[in-house]
């Protein structure tokens, strides 16, 4: 969910709106649905020569708010966006956007009041999925920009122009997207940086289309020199980045510092390496099997990890095998240890996703009956936030990111934080799209999707229920790391975990869990910090016999 503060600063979300029923475009100027203000949107040959199965949008802008095109500037404290679904979309033809599709945070055209404003079309391009399990499926292809529509190679887009708009008029206002996003530049490897990206042979066949991942990896001091060595490998899990891992090569800030500690005498040498693997549901797949996602865990297992691994001199023993990551990569950290308990030596999680789905941030999803409101008497119906500040004042409401997602995207296609979780965690619906955990504009939550939840990703629920199995395997390897103010609630479900695992017995958990006071989403050791702790658990727990002392130099 909230990227590791060693990879990305701040939330891998298009952001939030306002509930919307989302209905097919007309085409060729049908009459709209409904009279009153509409834009009529296409988009140009020259931009995509065949027709579009997708989503159109129409973002707008106060004539003073200059800082950033009318797209980029949506999100659940921005512009106004409106979109509607398109299928077979040619070059020329008109989509229709009028006053009844909904958007964020203004509800419907007619009430955005008559002025001059910047408006944008924007056009995102689906693919079609016909996937292994019988289902078919458009969704947006990552094109290996990390599943964010805005910025994603092949999407069309218009230059924003200036408009004199009037709520009560029905004179279309014609925009045409005529522009394409180029393809994504990879940065350079160097001595130290190296990169792989691979097709999936499992994801694609289940996906019915090629699917991509890969690997960023930060090889120590010296690897060349040391032609005999191998090293123990810690993967640090995330949102998708290219950058190099760590922030190593940066020149100022965090990165500096710990390119500094990566170079420095008396550093242990380990190698450190970020996983890419973007779905068509978000900026990353969350790492394990799932009824939606397909078998991602199978794939970074069996191929993603083998083809790091085959490549580096890396010692192939759990013991030398770590997990660290914050937010989304928290809960991949926590997920692979518990998941895969026999490959891994420990994971060190900061700030992960809903552990304890009993605050899935502080939404019980067992026990209570909507999402985004509670009961306060028979006359008080209050809002359940969705992110703060450390001193408790509240920047995000529950409702808003959700029905921002749903008008960006049906059917949990947003690309949004809340839909990945839905696709991840949930079951699959007869029309093939994730059967949502509650209903996406009114916030009621179905208890047996709930359920499949709890049996299947609840990670605090997996651990108390298999104990007596998996404690034994994983007892001494969990350490997890949380803000007590965290900006999205996670401490919470952070505490019932470590309720359960204070009273855990045979055998007794010897990890640690912090909670650090006043700390906001994402806190955690540093990475040298973290890297110092690891060093001294492969000291403690690594088989007797195994080589401790040739990658310390």
């Amino acid at each position: 969910m909230r990227s590791n503060t060693h990879l990305l600063a701040g939330r891998a979300l298009a952001c939030s709106a306002l509930a919307t029923i989302l209905v097919s475009l007309p085409l060729n100027g049908q009459a709209p649905a409904v009279s009153g203000p509409l834009f009529e949107i296409s988009f140009s040959g020259q931009a995509h020569s065949g027709p579009v199965t997708g989503r159109v949008y129409v973002a707008i802008s106060r004539l003073a708010d200059t800082a950033g095109t009318p797209i980029m500037r949506t999100g659940e404290t921005g512009d106004p966006l409106f979109g509607v679904n398109v299928e077979n979309l040619a070059p020329g033809q008109t989509a229709i956007i009028d006053a009844s599709a909904f958007g964020h945070p203004v509800r419907s055209l007619r009430d955005i009041p008559a002025g001059r404003y910047r408006v944008e079309p924007f056009v995102n391009v689906y693919t079609k999925f016909a996937r292994a399990d019988g289902h078919t499926v458009w969704m947006h292809m990552d094109q290996w920009e990390g599943q964010n529509w805005k910025r994603s190679p092949g999407n069309i887009y218009g230059d924003p122009v200036v408009i004199t708009y009037d709520p009560r008029s029905t004179k279309p206002i014609k925009l045409v997207a005529d522009r394409v996003i180029p393809p994504v530049t990879v940065p350079a490897d160097n001595e130290y940086v190296k990169r792989i990206r691979i097709q999936s042979a499992i994801l694609s066949k289940w996906w019915g289309h090629p699917i991509y991942f890969g690997a960023t990896v930060l090889l120590p001091k010296d690897y060349d020199k040391h032609p005999g060595v191998k090293y123990p490998i810690v993967y640090d899990e995330g949102h998708f980045s290219l950058r190099a891992p760590g922030g190593f090569g940066s020149t100022s800030g965090a990165g500096a510092k710990f390119t500094s500690y990566w170079l420095a005498d008396g550093t242990p040498r380990v190698i450190l390496v970020t996983l890419q693997h973007p779905s068509p549901y978000y900026d990353d797949s969350y790492g394990v099997n799932s009824a939606n996602n397909g078998p991602y865990g199978d794939a970074i297992m069996k191929e993603l990890i083998p083809a790091v691994e085959t490549k580096f001199r890396v010692e192939r023993e759990p013991w030398a095998r770590l997990l660290t990551g914050g937010s989304t990569g928290g809960w991949i950290a926590l997920a692979h240890q518990v998941m895969y308990p026999d490959f891994y030596g420990g994971t060190w999680a900061l700030c992960p996703d809903g552990v304890d789905f009993r605050y899935f941030q502080i939404v019980d999803i067992y026990a209570d009956t909507n999402a985004y409101w509670l009961n306060a008497g028979s006359w008080t119906r209050l809002e359940r936030p969705d992110s703060r500040k450390p001193d408790g004042n509240i920047t995000a409401m529950m409702k808003d990111e959700n029905w921002f997602e749903l008008s960006v995207g049906d059917h949990a296609r947003s690309g949004g934080q809340w839909d990945i979780w839905q696709a991840t965690y949930g079951p699959v619906g007869t029309d093939g799209y994730p059967v949502p955990i509650w209903d996406k504009k009114t916030g009621v939550i179905d208890r047996k999707v709930a359920e499949y939840w709890k049996q299947h990703y609840d990670l605090r629920n997996i651990l108390e229920t298999n104990w007596s199995t998996l404690g034994p395997k994983v007892a001494n390897k969990i350490n997890v790391y949380v803000g007590d103010a965290d900006t999205y609630f996670l401490n919470m479900g952070v505490h019932k975990l470590d309720e359960f695992l204070k009273q855990a017995k045979n055998p007794t958990p010897t990890g640690e869990v912090v909670f650090q006071p006043m700390a906001p989403h994402c806190w955690g050791p540093p990475l040298p910090d973290l890297i110092t702790k690891m060093t001294a658990h492969m000291d403690k727990y690594a088989p007797a016999g195994s080589d401790l002392r040739s990658w310390r130099y």
